[in-house]
């Protein structure tokens, strides 16, 4: 990522620890948003990348709406057995 003249280093998602989980509400060019959740692995004053459930997203500082820091994913359950 390299940084944009029109974005401040001072942005929120700059201070976020790597490694820790997050969520990114992102502006879609067509209009809208969405939400990118999973593991911080990078954060500049250009953007930030996240490792989601799908695989690696990039977020360009100009897309985010707005983020923050979401405690960690909860354990997966036991899948359920048929009672007898």
């Amino acid at each position: 990522m390299t940084p944009d003249d029109d974005v401040s280093p001072d942005e929120p998602w700059t201070q976020w620890p790597v490694g820790s989980r997050v969520v990114v509400r992102r502006r879609l060019a067509e209009g809208g948003y969405s939400d990118v959740l999973g593991d911080l692995l990078e954060n500049t004053a250009a953007g930030v990348r996240v490792m989601t459930r799908r695989g690696e997203v990039s977020v360009p500082a100009t897309e985010i709406a707005i983020g923050k820091l979401v405690p960690p994913a909860p354990a997966r359950r036991n899948p359920r057995t048929p009672s007898s």
